[in-house]
């Protein structure tokens, strides 16, 4: 089951263990929502992480699109990423991301905000998607992630000014940090690959004060 991969991928790629199975918490039925609400806006869309405080501490679940699902799961991303499934495949990577992103940081007792999940889930995608391009063709660094997550996008025109401002955020911080790791760990094609990972664990490990502290100073 594709969500499966992609929750795979990021917890070998955080070194996060996976407490929750992702698709014991997804729901692709909106009408089995009941009381909880999205929690970065109520905007009808393909995925939506929802939260709700319950005496005994959180509940979540994932919603997802089903045809989104169907589609992923008759073109796998996992085994082959390409420019017909990317879509797709970005919209799902993110739901798990936001999904593994809370669950981990609630275990913790930890707190998270809309800014640093969407912000995270930004990073998550372009690594994620550089990780697995690189092993579906062979082990080069594929040079065209960066402008293609990160140049050619636009935000929905529902989006309230407060949510602009936070997707704004988030994806500028992602792609000013995410361009630096770039920089930093890959020079003539060669990607240092360690050193790579262990940036983005401590990241992964930041708060999000720090998280954008950090990606501004990258």
């Amino acid at each position: 089951m594709v969500l499966h991969g992609l929750q795979a991928l990021l917890g070998r790629l955080y070194d996060v263990e996976m407490n929750y199975d992702v698709y014991d918490f997804l729901v692709t039925d909106r009408r089995a929502l009941g009381d909880l609400h999205p929690c970065n806006d109520a905007r009808p869309s393909d995925e939506q992480l929802l939260l709700a405080e319950t005496p005994d501490g959180a509940a979540v679940a994932l919603y997802m699109d089903p045809a989104l699902l169907g589609r992923l799961e008759g073109a796998d991303p996992v085994g082959e990423l390409c420019e017909q499934n990317l879509a797709d495949y970005c919209t799902a990577l993110e739901g798990v991301s936001h999904f593994v992103y809370s669950t981990w940081r609630l275990d913790c007792d930890l707190p998270v905000s809309l800014l640093e999940l969407e912000t995270q889930a930004e990073v998550d995608k372009y690594a994620v998607t550089v990780f697995l391009l690189a092993d579906q063709h062979g082990g080069g660094y594929p040079a065209q992630v960066h402008p293609r997550l990160f140049d050619r996008v636009s935000f929905d025109a529902r989006l309230t000014p407060d949510q602009y401002q936070r997707y704004r955020m988030a994806h500028r911080s992602a792609a000013h940090y995410c361009r630096k790791l770039e920089h930093r760990f890959v020079s003539r094609g060669q990607t240092r690959v360690e050193a790579l990972v262990r940036e983005l664990r401590r990241f992964y490990r930041l708060g999000c004060t720090a998280k954008l502290r950090h990606a501004a100073l990258a």
